[in-house]
């Protein structure tokens, strides 16, 4: 008995932790599909759970900024009126930071919103807002001018050939590396981020027209 659970947890250990959890997200634009990092089980686990909830029912995309990103998750969006001030809500509850090097802010990214580093030294993320980067090119020079900036506020950044080519040619948000947490990626539906992307907005960067957004665990 002894022996063969030693099997069995050998085999459990070698196999890893299994496939990436994939959450869908519903909007009246189209439909976003996004998986989860294990490499990042608090934000991994947290999301789930929100989710699994209904926390992100009927929340809107609040803010977007074309070739940069859409943002979600405050829950004060899900009754906000016309020009109500948003991106400050979440669950009360904040998470550790958990950025790992090479989960990037590549295309499609998938990261957790925060209070900057003036107030929030640590990095901690937001319980609940998340973006989803949409981003641009960037050539080797203009990466390492971002590397540069990277090493002067003590977020050093080391890109291997993989990254540079990354950005190159799927583009993303490379000023964000090492200062938030990556914690999954977009496999379908990049489009209907880019349709998001593209809506007219407020001087505050919320759509004048509102896009909800409904959740599930794809099992």
């Amino acid at each position: 008995m002894v022996l063969g659970s030693f099997l069995l947890l050998s085999v459990a250990m070698a196999q890893g932790p299994g496939p990436r959890p994939v959450v869908e997200i519903r909007t009246a634009l189209g439909t976003i599909e996004v998986e989860l990092y294990h490499e990042t089980p608090a934000h991994r686990d947290n999301f789930l759970k929100l989710v699994r909830e209904g926390f992100y029912d009927s929340l809107l995309f609040h803010r977007v900024i074309p070739t940069f990103m859409v943002q979600g998750g405050d829950p004060a969006s899900r009754n906000a009126g016309t020009g109500a001030q948003l991106g400050e809500g979440g669950p009360g509850y904040d998470l550790p930071a958990e950025i790992v090097p090479g989960l990037i802010h590549r295309r499609g990214a998938l990261a957790a919103a925060r209070m900057g580093d003036d107030v929030n030294p640590e990095r901690r993320s937001s319980g609940s807002q998340f973006y989803i980067v949409q981003g641009k090119a960037f050539n080797p020079v203009e990466l390492d001018l971002v590397s540069r900036r990277h090493a002067r506020m003590e977020q050093a950044v080391n890109y291997g050939e993989a990254e540079k080519a990354i950005y190159a040619t799927q583009g993303g948000a490379p000023h964000l590396d090492g200062g938030y947490t990556v914690f999954g990626q977009v496999t379908r539906g990049m489009d209907v981020v880019d349709a998001i992307a593209k809506l007219p907005c407020d001087t505050r960067d919320r759509p004048e027209r509102d896009v909800r957004m409904f959740m599930r665990v794809l099992e």
